[in-house]
Order: C-alpha cells, then structure tokens, then sequence
C-alpha cells in the first residue's frame, strides 16, 4: 500500500515532466520557425537571381521596355528618396518626442498623441498613398503653384511629395524609438545638468540627446527599414515605371543635386510592375529577382552603416563616461 501511495507522485512528477517537453519543443518550433522561413525566402531570391547581377546590370539604364538594360535609376531613386524622407521624417519625430517627455505635462493632450501615433501606425500603406496624392499633390502643391505662379510645378506627383509621405509613414517608428531613448536617461542627469546653471534646453542639448543618440539612430534605422520597401505610398505621389534618366538638377548650371520635383523610379515599384503588367511575365522573372536581390542588398548596407553610426556613438558616449 505504501509502494502504491508512493508511486503515485513519481507518476505526476514524470507527467508534468513529459508536458514541459513537449512544450519546450513546440517553443523551439515556433521560434526557429521565422528563422528557417527567412532562410527560404533569401535562399530562393539569392538562387534566381544572383546569376542577373552583372556590373552592366547595376549601372546602365533601362532600354526595350524594361527587358534588357540595368536598374541604375531604380537604385539612384531608391537612395534618393531614402536620404529624403530621413531627413524629413527624423526631425519632426525627434521634435515631437522631446516635446512630449522633456515639455508636455502628463494629461490629455499628451495622451491624444500618444493614440494619434499609435493610430497612425497602424494605418495600411496604401491610404498613406492616397492622402499623400490629395493632400500634398492636389491640396498643398496646386496652391502653391496658385500664390506663386509656377505654373505646374509642385501640382504634381514628384520626389518630394512621395518623401513626404513616406515620412508621415514612418513617424510612429521614430517617435516611439525616440522617446523610449529619451525616457531611458535617468532623470538625476538632468537635475545635475540644471543645478548646475544650465537652461531646459541645454540641458537636452548637452546632457539628454547625446545619451539617447542610440535610441534615435535605432528609430532611423526601422524607418529605412519600413520605407525604403514601401511600393503604395509611392504609387500614387512622384514614381515612374520607365523613366530611363536621373532625377538630377544642375545648381548654377554646374553642380549635379538631386530633383526634388521630378519624378523617378524606384526598386520596388519596380518589382511591382515587371511581376503585374508585363506582357510577358515569366521573361522578366529573372530580372524580377535580380531587382528583389538588389533592394534586400541595399537595405542591409544603409541599416549597416546606421548601426555602425550607432555604434560608433556609443562608444564614444562610453568613453566620456569614463573619463
């Protein structure tokens, strides 16, 4: 009797035992899941198109209707408007979270743009899209074609206004990534820093944003993320499917500058329409991965160049700490 009450925890112990591995396989399986997954993905765009990568294929334009040719516009276009919509977006969301962790009280009105931005964040792209079109096309560059008389300069879909709206897109990234950095220097810093004699904004200036350079760099880095693959945002504000020229401008007749007000081609746009409204879309299938192959890389080198930016910045906060 004894033996038998005995044996009846050992048999619970080794239950609860089998359970939790079985359990703990499952939360392998599920972790290692969107590893293998990724894996297939880069294995099968590596595969088909590594073998369309030529030096040709990365620095001539595009000729015969897309079929023969290089992408070099689609890449310059995708770094330009890149570069544009960072430096729109990342100072409006540094800007607005300073304002809501060093400025703004805690109340209703920093809670409505808290729910602003997490609304906003959740928006489809595609509607950033289409307010991009009818706000900044329609609304804001008809007007100003209207006061300043430019004729048909800013009423219409350009460079500017998809870096426009892929900034809007990508704000929520930054503001959360920026005031999550912000709120992670210890408040004791700043009392120090103003006990000391310095103003509010020096303070932010000197002692808050160099720590929070990290947090704000990592914010960077998600919007390239996020926007330099974007095709709907795009679609409807400034990009073109055959434009075989660079959207440059000659300052003074002399220096070379990007065109904010002309429109350009864009790597994923791109993709978009070889795979949709080609008329042959099984002979531009190479080409397609080629370009796919082309933007994972290109994406990859600016996220590696912000995180070693970001890298560099720590280190050197680092080192004035010790010192």
């Amino acid at each position: 009797m004894t033996t038998a009450l005995l044996a009846i925890p050992n048999l619970q112990a080794r239950r609860i035992n089998v359970l939790e591995a079985v359990f703990m396989a499952i939360l392998h399986f599920l972790a290692y899941l969107p590893v293998c997954a990724l894996v297939l993905i880069l294995g099968k765009i590596v595969h088909s198109g590594i073998g369309v990568i030529t030096w040709e294929f990365l620095t001539q334009a595009p000729v015969e209707g897309m079929t023969k040719g290089g992408i070099f516009p689609c890449i310059f276009g995708t770094l330009s408007i890149t570069l544009l919509m960072i430096l729109i977006a990342l100072p409006i969301g540094v800007g607005a979270a300073i304002y809501m962790v060093e400025y703004a009280k805690e109340g209703v009105w920093v809670r409505v743009i808290r729910a602003a931005v997490n609304n906003l964040a959740g928006i489809p792209s595609v509607v950033f899209g289409l307010f991009g079109m009818g706000f900044f096309i329609l609304f804001v560059g008809h007007h100003l074609d209207e006061v300043l008389r430019t004729g048909l300069l800013f009423g219409k879909p350009c460079m500017l206004w998809a870096a426009a709206t892929l900034a809007i897109l990508v704000l929520p990234v930054i503001i959360v990534s920026t005031e999550e950095a912000l709120n992670a220097v210890p408040q004791s810093h700043r009392s120090a820093s103003m006990a000391l004699g310095a103003t509010k904004w020096q303070t932010i200036r000197d002692v808050v944003l160099p720590q929070a350079k990290g947090g704000i760099l990592t914010g960077a880095i998600l919007a390239i993320s996020r926007g330099a693959g974007e095709t709907a945002p795009i679609l409807f504000t400034g990009c073109a499917y055959f434009l075989p020229r660079l959207p440059i401008v000659k300052l003074f007749g002399i220096i070379p500058m990007i065109n904010p007000m002309d429109q350009f081609m864009e790597l994923s746009y791109h993709i978009f329409i070889m795979a949709t409204q080609s008329t042959n879309a099984q002979k531009t299938m190479p080409i397609q991965f080629g370009t796919t192959l082309v933007l994972i890389s290109l994406t990859f080198f600016l996220n590696l160049g912000a995180i070693l930016l970001r890298s560099h910045y720590r280190k050197s906060l680092g080192q004035v700490t010790l010192q």
